[in-house]
């Protein structure tokens, strides 16, 4: 599957970081694995952190740099095989430490295990903004359930993503998900940023969210089975599928419905350029080291 971001964003957290000059938190312990290769034409990744066990996998090498930098998968630049390799985590936190520090954690594990050195640098985009239309977005703010609220530091996060021929679904908990199969992609409690990486998915381009929304919506788009079609194709393709000819023919077949699908929501997807920070890999082995 492509760009996680969604996924292991949201439940690796984006808060504040750590200090520059204190010592870079990292795993009590922890062991890394290549994944096991899928059976069949479905993958499913998960990521479940309960107490101090961190159990993730199995996910390509390029999305755990992604979750420990907190940058989008796009943002990563590499050589290919880190969209292919996929590794299994398993780690335990050391004692009174935050799931916050986790992306930290992972940062010291990369660079340990893996040899990772990089560079940030800036480049310019073809990106779509996710705008809302003149008269305003028409979508509805998700009821809060006070039943599923609780205290997130001490809850166990259980976040699943399954993805192949027949669609994709991802499970962040507490009843957010998004859904695409069947000529609908719906998604539930999510907030504008994360529909917006969840369009992504389906699409040739970065999406970013321009709405200035702050809430978490429920939303549902009825897709022509042409364009359906093609944005099935299309996350294959984002997540690194090899895919034969006819099948990246049908690419040009699609007949523009998600930009109709988006205007009764009172959303729109604007092309245009902007600048995004990028993480260039100068160094990472292929095969980490041993546990």
């Amino acid at each position: 599957m492509r760009d996680m971001r969604a996924l292991l964003v949201l439940c690796l957290g984006a808060s504040a970081g750590w200090a520059q000059t204190a010592p870079r938190p990292e795993f009590e312990v922890a062991s890394v694995k290549p994944s096991t290769p899928a059976s069949g034409p479905t993958t499913t990744v998960g990521v479940h952190i309960d107490g101090a066990q961190v159990h993730i996998g199995p996910l390509p090498l390029k999305d755990y740099i992604r979750s420990a930098y907190r940058v989008a998968l796009y943002q990563v630049v590499g050589p290919d095989w880190l969209g292919s390799e996929k590794f299994d985590i398993n780690a335990k936190l050391p004692s009174g430490a935050s799931r916050d520090q986790v992306p930290e954690m992972l940062q010291t594990l990369l660079e340990e295990r893996f040899q990772l050195k990089l560079h940030r640098e800036s480049k310019d985009f073809p990106v779509y903004g996710l705008i809302a239309v003149p008269g305003g977005a028409k979508i509805k703010e998700s009821q809060a359930d006070p039943a599923a609220e609780g205290d997130p530091s001490k809850e166990a996060i259980q976040v699943g993503a399954t993805g192949g021929p027949q669609g994709v679904n991802v499970n962040f908990g507490k009843g957010s998900y998004f859904n695409f199969a069947d000529g609908k992609l719906e998604g539930k409690k999510l907030p504008m940023q994360v529909f917006a990486e969840t369009l992504a998915r389906f699409v040739d381009r970065p999406v970013l969210d321009m709405t200035n929304l702050p809430g978490r919506y429920d939303l549902s788009l009825n897709l022509s089975p042409e364009d359906y079609r093609a944005m099935l194709i299309r996350s294959a393709i984002n997540a690194g599928v090899s895919l034969p000819p006819e099948a990246l023919r049908l690419l040009d077949s699609s007949d523009g419905s998600l930009g109709a699908a988006l205007k009764p929501l009172g959303l729109k997807l604007d092309a245009r350029k902007a600048p995004l920070e990028v993480l260039v890999i100068d160094k990472i082995e292929r095969t980490p080291s041993a546990n």
